[in-house]
């Protein structure tokens, strides 16, 4: 059995990839935060006859994501996938945003994912039979709205951050890819009380060719065609939009 090892793993993106790659016959590792979501996608995922850990820890904490990666090790096995999916936001206007808030995202999201792949990669490389990294960026990468700063520079961090780490780890046999979504909705994939139903306007589908919102779900098959399928891929960066990004849209 493959193993994956997903951060941020218990709501929104990180469940979808989690539930994903388990019907694919993965064992799942997952570290979060957030210790009732955690317990719930394990007792869930549990009940489907899955084999799943849950971590309490936060990525940007070294000793949290080593500690994550041993118990993952030891309990199901060597990771054969990373998914390094965990994120957060401060926005604030940018001549108010306080330092610390800006530090907070990029220690989450881009010192996370590198520690995360830190990690993974070490395991992989124990192991010798190589793996598959896949990160979650953003196309708030190459495009913006105000006062997103601090998001904007981590996710363009990690898409940078992963074509140095394709260079780095591909004489190990580990494949390195990022993904970086657009509109997806997730707030139906929240733990209780912060789920939400979402409502979306003719005016919010009309603005992706595709005709839609994009579901966590299309970010969980991006990441499993980098992982099992892209065996000639590394160091890219797969705009999941629903061609969001290529359209052209004026106000009225």
């Amino acid at each position: 059995m493959k193993v994956l090892a997903v951060s941020g793993g218990a709501q929104g993106i990180g469940r979808a990839v989690a539930e994903h790659f388990a019907r694919a016959d993965y064992a799942v590792s997952v570290i979060d935060p957030a210790v009732d979501a955690g317990e719930d996608l394990v007792r869930r995922m549990r009940g489907e006859g899955r084999k799943v850990i849950h971590v309490t820890g936060d990525v940007a904490n070294k000793s949290d994501v080593t500690g994550w990666m041993a118990r993952t090790e030891a309990e199901i096995g060597c990771p054969d996938v990373l998914v390094a999916n965990a994120g957060i936001n401060r926005r604030a206007p940018a001549l108010e945003l306080a330092t610390s808030d800006f530090d907070r995202v990029l220690a989450v999201n881009l010192r996370g994912a590198f520690l995360c792949a830190q990690a993974a990669a070490q395991a992989m490389a124990r192991r010798k039979r190589g793996g598959a990294i896949v990160t979650i960026a953003s196309t708030r990468a190459f495009m913006s709205e105000p006062d997103t700063e601090a998001y904007a520079a981590s996710k363009g961090g990690i898409v940078a951050l992963t074509h140095a780490l394709a260079l780095s780890l591909g004489p190990m046999g580990i494949r390195v890819n990022c993904v970086s979504p657009g509109w997806i909705e997730t707030r139906d994939w929240q733990f209780g009380g912060r789920a939400a139903q979402p409502v979306h306007t003719e005016r919010d589908r009309s603005q992706h060719p595709v005709g839609r919102v994009g579901r966590p779900e299309d970010i969980a098959q991006a990441c499993f065609y980098l992982a099992e399928q892209a065996e000639f891929v590394t160091g890219q960066n797969l705009i999941v939009d629903g061609g969001m990004t290529v359209k052209m849209i004026y106000e009225e």
